[in-house]
């Protein structure tokens, strides 16, 4: 399953609440590849209420890049905590921003530095 288009993005309201400083809240176009986008059209869920397999700040990823099969492990995490020798990598860069509020099974397409990539999301381990 394909997603940007047709699924929404579901997110906390403490994570929603979280990631406001780092947005740009003037007029955002819906078409666009970025956090802000994603986020203007996110459903906000109860932290008990949110699925068990969607991706959230914290979360542990496993994706697959469709084109190459390069599998990548990462956590999202907000940019202070980023370290890329952690394999920590915060929400403000294309593929964390891509990722975030989507679930498990589904397939994300992006606009990354090397053009429009699709990955498909392996494995989600909710944060502790």
């Amino acid at each position: 399953m394909e997603t940007n288009e047709r699924n929404p993005v579901i997110i906390t309201q403490e994570d929603l609440n979280l990631l406001r400083p780092y947005v740009n809240r003037d007029k955002v176009d819906p078409n666009e590849m970025s956090l802000s986008a994603e986020l203007k059209r996110a459903v906000i869920v109860k932290s008990d209420a949110f699925p068990k397999h969607a991706i959230r700040l914290n979360s542990k990823v496993r994706i697959q890049e469709e084109h190459t099969g390069e599998v990548m492990e990462l956590t999202i995490v907000l940019p202070k905590h980023a370290d890329m020798k952690a394999k920590k990598v915060s929400v403000l860069t294309p593929i964390a921003a891509a990722l975030i509020g989507f679930r498990k099974g589904e397939t994300v397409r992006w606009k990354v530095p090397a053009g429009i990539r699709k990955f498909k999301i392996i494995e989600v381990e909710a944060p502790e």
